[in-house]
C-alpha cells in the first residue's frame, strides 16, 4: 500500500480505491479525453473531503471532483485522485415549498430532485440531457442549462448559496454581497472593474471562462453565482441551497417543420417574445424515423405551460400561426411528448454515429453565439465543415444560440489528429467572430481551454488565473482546465488501443468488424446508469440492483477499453477485473436498444468468456447451464424424465445436483416435462403437411421442448386455427438438391443417417457462456439441418423470445463466413409476428380480460413488441406489460452467486405488477426465463401468449 493511500484510508470514512476497477472506471467521462488516476475516494461528507485535500496537499496530488461522469470537455478526469460524490453525498437534505428553495448534496441526482419537488408544483429549473443521471455538483461546476434555459435559464441562475472547501482547505459559505469570498478576491476584482465591465459577450449562453463579472457591484458580487461554471478548479463544493421554479400546471408541444437547419435556426429567435418555455432544435439526421414528425427536414421542438391543458394549446397554436413552416402538429398527451422528447434527448448519443455508421465525436459540442446570429453562424459552420471535409449534424439549444454536434474527425491517426487541432482553431474565430462563446452549456474543460484567448484575450485569462491563484494558490484542484491548459489534443482516449484489429468471435458487422471500434461505441452518455428504467426500457438492469459504476454497461465498456489499452488493465482477456464486472451482467440486451449507440454488452461478455477460459477450466455453471441442450436430450433420449424430477424432489440429491452444478443453492431445479413436445407432435393426429394455408416451421426450442411443451402444443393450436400449416423442421441432415423450391422432397445423406436423430439449436446457452467454438459447431450442424427448410420460402416461427432474438442477431454475427446463416435469421418470425403477417384476416379469439407481466427483454432489444401489442389488442387483453428484466435471465439467475441480484431485478417492476394484479388478471410470460422466476418468487403461474389464445379458442376437439 502506497504511503498516500495509508494516509488516505486513515483520515476519511469513505471508500478509498487505489485497485486497477476503481481507476479504470474514472479514466473517462463522456469526452475524447483519458487520464489515469491514483486512486479513487467517494467521501461521506465535507470533513472527508476536506481531509482528502489536506493528505493530497501535502502530497502535491492533484484532486478532481466527479459527479455522474458526464461532462463532455473532459473536466470529471485526471491524474491525482477523484472524488466520487454518487455514493454517499447524493441526498436532498431539505426541500422548503414556502421558500421554494432546496437544500441538495452535490452527488444528487437532478431527477430525484425533481421527483421530491414535483408533489409541490415545483421543479429545478436546468434540465440537461442526462438528467436522469448528472448530479447537481456536475451542474454546479458547469454551470449546465438544458432545454428549458428560455424560460428559466442556467443552473447559475438557480444557486442561492454554496457550501465550499478551497483548495487550501478553507470552509466557505458563498453567497452575494461578498460572502464567502476567500482572501483577496475583492481586491483583484476592484483592480479590473473597466475590463470585466467590457470583457465579456453579452449572450444567454456565455459559459465559457470563470463568471468573474458576477463579482461586478452592480450584479451583487455574488460569489455563489461567479463560482458556477469553474468546473472544480476553485473550490469542492458540498452543500448548495439551489432555487426551485413553479412547473406549469400543463404543457403543449408544438413542434414546427421547416426545410432545412438552416431555416429552423433563423426562426427560432423570432419565436421567444411568445414566452416559450423551450426552442429546441434537431434535423432528420437525428430521427430514427421521421414519420411520428411532421413534414419538414429539420424541427423545432416549442413547448408552452398553462394553468390548464387548453391555456398550454392556445399559447402553442399562437406559435403555429405566428411561424412559417412546412408542416406543424401540436401535443398535449404526456405519454406522446416524452416519446418526442426522447428522440431529441438521445441525440447525444445517436449524433455520435453518422447515418453511414461511421464515428462521430465531441470536441466541439456546444458553442453558443446570439440567437438572431445562430443562422448566420451555422452557414458559416457548415462552410468550415465542408472546407475541412468534415461531417456533422447539428442540433440543440435554438432558442438560446446554443448549438451541439459531433463531427466525423478522425483521432485515431496523427494526421487526422493535428487536422483536429486546426478545426478547432478556426472554429473558435468563427464563433468569436459572431460574439459567441466556445461553450454554451458543457464547459471549456480540456476540449477548449486552450483556445480562451481568441475569445477573451490575453489579459482577460491572465485575470482568470489571478482569481485561480486566489481560490487555491497550490493548483490542487483539476489542474489543467480553464487556466494554464492542457492542450486540447493530448491525453486523447483513442490513443492507447490498439492499432491492428483484435482476433475475436463475432463479426462486429456495424463496427467494420473490429472489438475496438465496438468497445469506441460507449461514449459515456451514461444512460444505463439512470436509477429506474422509465417505461419498456430495460438496461441496466445490474446498475439498478447494485448501484455500482462497474456493473453498468458504461462502467463495464470502460473496463473493456482499458484492457485493451493494456496500460492499466495488464492481463488482457485473462483480467479478473473485466471478469468480475461482466459477471454481474445480465445479458438481457438491454442496451443493445436502450443505449443511444447501441453498446452490445451482452455480445462483449460472450467474447469476453469466450477468449478467458479459452483453455482453462471454466466454472462448474457453464458445464451445467451452458450445455443444458445436451443434458435434456439425454433425458429425453433415455426417458428418464421421471426419474430426474424425483430425485431433484429429495433435498439432499438436489443439493448435491445444485453444488456440483454451481447452481444457486436458493434455487428450485425446474420439472422436466413427461413428454416433449416433439413426442407429442409425432403422435398427434394432424392434417397432411401438403394442403391448407401457408407452411410455416415451428422452431422446438429446448425450453418448449423439453420444459413447456405446453406452449408448443398452444402454438400449433393457433396457428392451424388462424389457417396456416404447421411443420417441425428436419431431425437429419440432408444434401439438398440443385434448384430447391417450394417442396420439401429432397435427397438423404447416408451420412447423416448413421448419426441418428438430430435438433436444431439456437445456442443460445453456448453464446451466453461463452462457449462460442462450441455454439458455431452447434449452429452449423443446425443450418445443415435446415437446408431443406431454407429451400422454401417457409418462415421460421420461434415460442422463445431469447431464441429468436439469437437466431435473428448472434447466429448471423457469429457465424458471419456462411451466407445460410443471414437467410435463416431473415426467417424467424415470433408467434405474434407470424400472425399478423400470414394471417392477416384471422381474428383472434375475445379473452376479454386484463394482462399483467413483462416484456421479454430480448423481445424488447432485439425482436419489437408491436406486433404483440396488437394481437393482445385484437384478443381483449387490455393493460401494458412491465418493462426492465425479471432477474432470471437464462442462466444467470441460476448461477451460484447470483440471486440476490436476480431478485432484486424482479422486484423492480414485474413482481410489484403482478403482486398488484387484479383477480382474473392473466399473467403474460412468453420467456420460459420469466416464467420460471414467477414461480419461484411469487408463486404465480406465467403464461405464453399463445397458452392464452389457444384456450380461447375453447375446448380441444
Amino acid at each position: 500500500m502506497s504511503e498516500l493511500e495509508a494516509e488516505l484510508r486513515k483520515a476519511v470514512r469513505g471508500e478509498v480505491g487505489f485497485d486497477v476497477t476503481s481507476r479504470a472506471l474514472t479514466t473517462m467521462d463522456a469526452s475524447n479525453y483519458r487520464r489515469v488516476p491514483l486512486g479513487v475516494v467517494a467521501p461521506h461528507d465535507a470533513d472527508d473531503v476536506a481531509a482528502v485535500l489536506e493528505v493530497c496537499r501535502d502530497h502535491m496530488v492533484p484532486v478532481v471532483a466527479r459527479g455522474g461522469g458526464t461532462s463532455i470537455a473532459g473536466q470529471a478526469t485526471g491524474t491525482g485522485i477523484v472524488l466520487d460524490f454518487t455514493r454517499h453525498m447524493n441526498g436532498l437534505v431539505s426541500l422548503d415549498p414556502d421558500t421554494r428553495t432546496a437544500v441538495v448534496q452535490p452527488g444528487l441526482v437532478l431527477d430525484r430532485l425533481q421527483e421530491a419537488a414535483a408533489p409541490h408544483g415545483l421543479r429545478f429549473g436546468p434540465d440537461p440531457s442526462t438528467h436522469s443521471r448528472c448530479t447537481l455538483g456536475g451542474m454546479i461546476g458547469n454551470n449546465s442549462c438544458g432545454s428549458h434555459s428560455v424560460a428559466w435559464g442556467t443552473t447559475a441562475d438557480s444557486v442561492r448559496e454554496l457550501d465550499v472547501v478551497s483548495g487550501r482547505g478553507e470552509r466557505l459559505r458563498l453567497g452575494q454581497d461578498w460572502d464567502g469570498a476567500p482572501q483577496g478576491l475583492r481586491e483583484v476584482v476592484d483592480g479590473e472593474l473597466a475590463r470585466l465591465r467590457t470583457g465579456f459577450p453579452e449572450l444567454p449562453r456565455r459559459i465559457s471562462g470563470y463568471a468573474l463579472d458576477a463579482l461586478l457591484p452592480e450584479n451583487g458580487a455574488d460569489v455563489a453565482r461567479s463560482f458556477c461554471g469553474s468546473e472544480g478548479t476553485l473550490g469542492i463544493v458540498t452543500e448548495a441551497v439551489v432555487r426551485l421554479v413553479e412547473a406549469p400546471r400543463a404543457r403543449a408541444l408544438a413542434v414546427l417543420g421547416y426545410g432545412d437547419e438552416g431555416a429552423a435556426a433563423e426562426a427560432a429567435a423570432g419565436l421567444l417574445p411568445y414566452g416559450p418555455l423551450t426552442v429546441e432544435g434537431m434535423a432528420a439526421d437525428l430521427v430514427p424515423s421521421a414519420h411520428v414528425l411532421p413534414r419538414g427536414g429539420a424541427w423545432l421542438f416549442v413547448e408552452t405551460g398553462g394553468e390548464s391543458e387548453a391555456e398550454a394549446r392556445a399559447r402553442a397554436e399562437a406559435i403555429v400561426r405566428a411561424a412559417d413552416v412546412v408542416g406543424s402538429t401540436i401535443v398535449t398527451d404526456p405519454g406522446g411528448q416524452r416519446a418526442l422528447w426522447r428522440i431529441r434527448e438521445d441525440a447525444s448519443g445517436t449524433a455520435t454515429r453518422m447515418p453511414d455508421g461511421s464515428e462521430a465525436w465531441p470536441g466541439w459540442e456546444d458553442c453558443a453565439v446570439p440567437p438572431q446570429r445562430l443562422g448566420a453562424y451555422l452557414r458559416d459552420f457548415r462552410a468550415l465543415l465542408t472546407a475541412h471535409g468534415l461531417r456533422g449534424t447539428p442540433y440543440g439549444h435554438f432558442g438560446d444560440g446554443c448549438i451541439h454536434v459531433r463531427i466525423d474527425f478522425d483521432l485515431l491517426t496523427e494526421p487526422g489528429v493535428a487536422a483536429f487541432r486546426r478545426f478547432s482553431e478556426e472554429l473558435a474565430e468563427v464563433v468569436v467572430a459572431h460574439g459567441g462563446s466556445l461553450s454554451g452549456e458543457h464547459g471549456d474543460g480540456q476540449a477548449r481551454a486552450e483556445l480562451l484567448p481568441k475569445m477573451y484575450g490575453h489579459d482577460m485569462v491572465r485575470l482568470f488565473e489571478r482569481a485561480k491563484g486566489v481560490w487555491d494558490p497550490d493548483d490542487l484542484l483539476n489542474p489543467g482546465m480553464l487556466v494554464r491548459p492542457a492542450p486540447l489534443d493530448a491525453n486523447l482516449r483513442f490513443s492507447v488501443l490498439p492499432r491492428e484489429p483484435v482476433d475475436v468471435a463475432f463479426g462486429y458487422p456495424a463496427d467494420g468488424g473490429d472489438f475496438s471500434a465496438a468497445v469506441r461505441r460507449c461514449v459515456g452518455v451514461a444512460k444505463c446508469r439512470t436509477t429506474s428504467a422509465a417505461g419498456p426500457a430495460v438496461m441496466c438492469p445490474s446498475f439498478r440492483a447494485t448501484g455500482e459504476e462497474e456493473h453498468s454497461t458504461r462502467g463495464r465498456a470502460r473496463l473493456l477499453h482499458e484492457m485493451l489499452a493494456g496500460e492499466l488493465v495488464t492481463d488482457g482477456w485473462r483480467s479478473t477485473e473485466v471478469r468480475d464486472a461482466l459477471d454481474l451482467c445480465l445479458a438481457c440486451k438491454g442496451c443493445r436498444s436502450d443505449c443511444p449507440v447501441e453498446v452490445d454488452m451482452a455480445t462483449y461478455k460472450a467474447e469476453f468468456l469466450h477468449h478467458h477460459y479459452e483453455g482453462r477450466r471454466r466454472p462448474a455453471a457453464h458445464h451445467s447451464l451452458g450445455r443444458l441442450p445436451q443434458w435434456l436430450r439425454l433425458v429425453a433420449r433415455t426417458r428418464t424424465a421421471p426419474l430426474v424430477n424425483a430425485l431433484a424432489a429429495v433435498p439432499p440429491f438436489a443439493w448435491a445436483a445444485k453444488r456440483l452444478g454451481g447452481i444457486a443453492p436458493e434455487r428450485d431445479i425446474p420439472r422436466l416435462a413427461a413428454r416433449t413436445f416433439s413426442r407429442w407432435w409425432e403422435r398427434r393426429e394432424k392434417a397432411p403437411v401438403g394442403t391448407g394455408g401457408d407452411l410455416v416451421f415451428l422452431w422446438p426450442d429446448t425450453f418448449t421442448e423439453h420444459l413447456s411443451p405446453s406452449v408448443g402444443q398452444a402454438a400449433v393450436r393457433v396457428l392451424e386455427a388462424a389457417g396456416l400449416r404447421v411443420a417441425l423442421p428436419p431431425t437429419v441432415r440432408w444434401r439438398t438438391p440443385s434448384g430447391g423450391g417450394e417442396g420439401v422432397t429432397v435427397a438423404m445423406d447416408p451420412v447423416s443417417l448413421l448419426r441418428g436423430r438430430e435438433r436444431v439449436c439456437c445456442g443460445l446457452t453456448y453464446v451466453s457462456t461463452g462457449q462460442l467454438d462450441r455454439a458455431r459447431a452447434v449452429l452449423r450442424r443446425t443450418l445443415d439441418l435446415m437446408e431443406p427448410v431454407l429451400g422454401t420460402a417457409a418462415p421460421v416461427v420461434v415460442l422463445e423470445p431469447s431464441c429468436a432474438a439469437a437466431l435473428r442477431s448472434d447466429l448471423p454475427e457469429l457465424l458471419h463466413d456462411d451466407p445460410r446463416a443471414r437467410r435463416l435469421a431473415d426467417r424467424v418470425l415470433t408467434f405474434a409476428e407470424a400472425l399478423e403477417r400470414l394471417a392477416p384476416d384471422w381474428t383472434p379469439p375475445r379473452v376479454e380480460r386484463p394482462v399483467v407481466g413483462q416484456t421479454h427483454c430480448h423481445q424488447h432489444a432485439v425482436l419489437g413488441d408491436g406486433p404483440d401489442r396488437r394481437l393482445r389488442e385484437a384478443a381483449g387483453l387490455a393493460g401494458e406489460l412491465s418493462g426492465g428484466c425479471c432477474g432470471l435471465a437464462g442462466n444467470f439467475g441460476f448461477e451460484k452467486g447470483h440471486y440476490e441480484v436476480s431478485v432484486a431485478c424482479a422486484e423492480e417492476q414485474v413482481l410489484p405488477a403482478v403482486r398488484g394484479a387484479g383477480e382474473g388478471a392473466v399473467v403474460l410470460a412468453d420467456g420460459f426465463s420469466c416464467r420460471t422466476q414467477l414461480e419461484q418468487l411469487a408463486g404465480v403461474r406465467g403464461r405464453h401468449l399463445a397458452e392464452v389464445l389457444a384456450e380461447g379458442l375453447g375446448a380441444s376437439g
